[in-house]
């Protein structure tokens, strides 16, 4: 067995290198192949702590990403979150590799930000708005302005202190936006991009503040009650999103359930818009909404991209 420090899988980790995985994981999902099993979340010893266990399988990899959030950790000097990856030897079935991948995590997530953005988003899009102010929004920003001509960036947070904050962090990254610290209908009307990532249980905008053409990701919403979008705008946006079976049950669409099932919205994997089976961005005028719930397949792309460049030797 092979076991990958938190620190080893930190310096192994980039923007590109998440992105390339997590692509070729948002295709397999497409795939009739690939399994991605039912998310289990659940609560520690201490009901305040919680858990969640993702799990799935391709042809070539099996395993699953635990990941926990200890709301207390932060007084003690710890992250709220850890992320760990588990890899299963196909041949024989006992754990092949242990990955500790917390800062990985929060690039495989900005990553399937980015590969939605890629083919859904206007190219020529230059204005980011982000909704929220922790470190995965900061991973959110840097994933996007790699790939997309951004120049304006228009923060949305509850603390203002905390969005001062964010926007020196996000500066000593090397990031060159011109930024504001925006409310929210400022920001919307002004987006071409509206990214949400918070743990948010209510929808953080109004539908009719998004302008035609602006691509939305919400990237927060992967539990039961958990919501940051707007059903609203649904009526009038094509609707993509990482696994449609998923997604609707923790994800965004959780809140539009039966209407997907009865066919009223058509919801689509963004992975059969990567293999062109299915159309994205067709107008200029499109409204896009992309859903990322977090799926297992992501975080064994991922691992397997970390086991490749390790050094580590397995344990005896």
């Amino acid at each position: 067995m092979k076991f990958i420090s938190e620190s080893e899988s930190t310096s192994l980790i980039s923007h590109e290198s998440a992105f390339e995985a997590v692509r070729k994981a948002l295709v397999a999902a497409a795939s009739a192949d690939a399994k991605v099993f039912p998310a289990v979340i659940a609560h520690a010893s201490d009901r305040q702590n919680t858990f969640s266990l993702k799990s799935g399988s391709t042809p070539e990899l099996a395993g699953l990403k635990i990941g926990s959030f200890w709301p207390d950790n932060p007084a003690k000097g710890r992250p709220r979150h850890s992320s760990t990856i588990v890899l299963i030897d196909q041949a024989n079935g006992r754990i092949g590799a242990v990955i500790e991948a917390s800062a990985a995590n929060a690039y495989r997530t900005a990553a399937a930000d980015a590969v939605a953005a890629n083919v859904l988003a206007r190219p020529e899009s230059e204005t980011l708005a982000i909704f929220g102010a922790g470190n995965q929004a900061l991973f959110e920003c840097c994933a996007l302005a790699r790939i997309l001509p951004l120049k304006r960036l228009h923060v949305v947070a509850r603390n203002r202190d905390k969005a001062n904050e964010f926007t020196t962090k996000l500066l000593s990254l090397g990031v060159k936006l011109d930024i504001h610290i925006s409310t929210a209908e400022e920001a919307c009307r002004q987006a071409d991009i509206i990214v949400t990532a918070t743990p948010s249980r209510v929808p953080l905008f109004k539908a009719e503040w998004v302008r035609p053409g602006t691509h939305i990701a919400g990237m927060g919403s992967d539990a039961r009650g958990k919501q940051e979008l707007p059903s609203e705008i649904y009526e009038r946006a094509k609707l993509f999103c990482d696994l449609p079976e998923q997604s609707i049950q923790i994800g965004e669409f959780q809140h539009v359930r039966e209407r997907i099932e009865s066919g009223e919205f058509v919801l689509n994997a963004i992975g059969t818009v990567l293999e062109g089976r299915c159309s994205g961005r067709i107008a200029r005028d499109d409204i896009t909404v992309f859903d990322s719930s977090g799926i297992a397949l992501q975080d064994l792309y991922i691992g397997q991209f970390l086991l490749s460049r390790s050094k580590v030797a397995p344990s005896p």
